[in-house]
């Protein structure tokens, strides 16, 4: 079963810009992902270009010489619709955060701010509350021998 989610980037505006993303959208699989291979603008806005995606993963460029596509992804790259599959480029405008929370962001919404931070917003909540994201979940504890 999807756990579907929109993901966001922040203008230097304040408008918002979001993908839908199909597969895996709670903050235990896509916050650790997020967090370690999206956190500079320049990255962030190359994963928004892609359209929506049906599932997030570290890198968005496919390297020469790797097979990927739709049918076929290789893995740790991002399966796009549009370039993956051919279909039209997707990407939604909002006036700004607060909007994008209150919008159907799906399940889950994450926002990459113009201040460089993640936000995370429970869908299913109805208060809508943006927290940051490295809060909105417990990484995996390493576990150590003694």
């Amino acid at each position: 079963m999807a756990t579907r989610s929109r993901i966001a980037i922040e203008d230097q505006d304040g408008t918002v810009r979001s993908i839908y993303c199909h597969w895996d959208g709670y903050p235990e699989h896509h916050g650790p992902i997020l967090l370690e291979h999206y956190q500079t603008q320049e990255k962030v806005e190359s994963l928004i270009a892609l359209g929506s995606i049906s599932s997030l993963n570290e890198n968005v460029e496919i390297p020469e010489g790797v097979t990927h596509n739709f049918d076929n992804p290789a893995d740790g790259i991002v399966v796009a619709y549009r370039r993956d599959r051919g279909e039209e480029l997707s990407v939604k405008a909002h006036g700004n955060v607060k909007a994008f929370a209150e919008s159907d962001i799906e399940q889950y919404g994450y926002v990459f701010t113009a201040a460089g931070e993640w936000l995370f917003i429970d869908g299913n909540r109805d208060d809508r509350e943006t927290i940051l994201l490295e809060k909105a979940f417990t990484p995996e504890k390493e576990e150590f021998e003694e």
